[in-house]
Formats: structure tokens, C-alpha cells, sequence
């Protein structure tokens, strides 16, 4: 077990507690508009999962232990019941947290992503950031030009590289990605769970409509583990559907968490 360290989180608005897990290489700073959007209605935590943001590095990284992470700053904040929004990895963390700690969440959204495994491997993001020499930089934009080669998408580049951090005068990553690396079977995995697991929460699948992640299979996986389960899909979206698409994204959710009439 990993001691007691905290997950950094952010806290906005007032009402029942919403907390927003981030998806891989992500942090609660890519959440933080629609987290204000959410704050109308809710008092809204986002979160930095280990390994990302402003929370701890920690080489052990799978789902048993980062469900451990949340419930643990749950715990530690007292709270007894929430909502809860994971988008991918944070997805699946969302989700087995539910399963193992249904008493203290009471709706569920998932965006886009199942609880299975899948093919993905990140190493050709990973392993150019790994080659560069950070007490070489002398810029962010340097940063940008030596990774242009292995990573052309700027969009991508750039929502890599913001987890490039700078103090006293050192360039550091926020993303622990060595550990990623060597724990990656897990997190594009799903934890083995009994055949029969099963979670009662109303729960809300959001997903892209260009996105692969749930097809016609993972819906059936949805059905055998979710029983009050529905899918939305955005149109015009991938997997980065919040966001591509973040007023229908937040209006779809908004629509799922607060009462009916509200």
C-alpha cells in the first residue's frame, strides 16, 4: 500500500459532491471549464490522478490502487455519497471504484471508454519524450521542435506537452511517464473480476461517434455488468469528446446527474 499521500485536487461550487477523474496523460486543468460549467449545480473536485497533475510519482500503477487513491481523499474529505464523471483511464477507475464502493457513489458517467482491455500502446508518444534531455531546454518551444519528428499531430504535441512543468529554473515532467510505461498492460487493461460483477448505480456511457472504443462488444460488456446502464453518443466527436463537443457533453451529463425538473 502506498503510505498516505493525498491526490492534488481543485474544488469549485457548492451543492452534492461531483468528482472528475482525468484520463490518461490529462490532469484536473484540462477539466477545468467544464468543472465551472458543473459548479452551477454542484460543489466539483477535480482530480490528478497519480502519476499526473500535481500528485504524487509512485513506479506502481494500476486500477486496484488508484480507486485506493480516490477513496482514500473521499474519506479524507468526508464524503459520504457523490457523482462521479471518468473520462478513459479515469473511466475505469470510476467504474471499479463503484463496484467496490457503491455506498458512496450515487451516479455514474463514463465517457467513452468500456471495462475491457484494449490494444492501444502509447509507446511511440512515450519513448521520444523519454529521450529528451530536459536540463538541455532551454524552451518550451525547443521542447515542441525536437518532438515534431516522432509526434507531427499538433494538437496531440500539444496537450503532451503541458505536462512540461518549470521550478527553479529546472524543466520537469508533471507525468510520471516511466512508470506509465512499465505498468502500461495494466491500465489498457481491466482488473479480473468475477464473471458475475455487477454494478446497480444509474450509470451514463458518453461516447464520440468517431471513436472506436465503444463498439457493438463493449456494449455487450456493458449490458452483463451494468444494470442500469444507458449509451449516449456525440455527434462529431472521438475519444477526446469533452473536449471536441463540451456543451453537449456537459448538457448530457447535467441531464443525467441533476433531478428530473431541475
Amino acid at each position: 500500500m502506498v503510505g498516505m499521500d493525498l491526490l492534488h485536487f481543485s474544488e469549485t461550487g457548492d451543492g452534492e459532491p461531483l468528482f472528475i477523474l482525468h484520463g490518461l496523460f490529462g490532469s484536473s486543468k484540462n477539466w477545468q471549464s467544464l468543472a465551472r460549467v458543473f459548479s452551477q449545480h454542484f460543489k466539483v473536485f477535480t482530480l490528478d490522478l497519480r502519476n499526473h497533475g500535481q500528485s504524487f510519482h509512485h513506479r506502481e500503477m494500476n486500477y486496484a490502487v488508484m480507486v485506493g487513491d480516490v477513496y482514500r481523499l473521499m474519506v479524507h474529505l468526508g464524503i459520504d455519497s457523490c457523482s462521479l464523471i471518468g473520462h478513459s483511464m479515469g473511466g475505469k477507475t470510476a467504474m471499479l471504484l463503484a463496484l467496490e464502493h457503491p455506498q458512496i457513489v450515487s451516479k455514474l458517467v463514463v465517457a467513452d471508454i468500456a471495462p475491457v482491455a484494449y490494444s492501444h500502446a502509447y509507446n511511440h508518444l512515450i519513448d521520444p519524450i523519454l529521450r529528451l534531455k530536459l536540463d538541455q531546454l532551454d524552451s518550451r518551444s525547443s521542447a515542441d521542435k525536437q518532438l515534431q519528428r516522432d509526434i507531427p499531430d499538433t494538437l496531440l504535441r500539444n496537450f503532451l506537452l503541458q505536462n512540461l512543468g518549470r521550478k527553479d529554473d529546472q524543466w520537469h515532467w508533471k507525468v510520471n511517464w516511466a512508470a506509465i510505461e512499465r505498468q502500461f498492460n495494466h491500465l489498457t487493461g481491466f482488473p479480473n473480476l468475477p464473471p458475475a460483477w455487477n454494478v446497480a448505480i444509474p450509470t451514463q456511457f458518453i461516447r464520440g461517434e468517431h471513436s472506436e472504443y465503444i463498439g457493438d462488444a463493449e456494449e455487450v460488456e456493458i449490458a452483463a455488468h451494468f444494470e442500469n446502464a444507458t449509451i449516449k453518443t456525440i455527434r462529431n466527436a472521438g475519444h477526446w469528446l469533452q473536449a471536441e463537443q463540451p456543451e453537449e457533453f456537459s448538457q448530457l451529463a447535467l441531464n443525467f446527474l441533476l433531478p428530473q425538473g431541475n
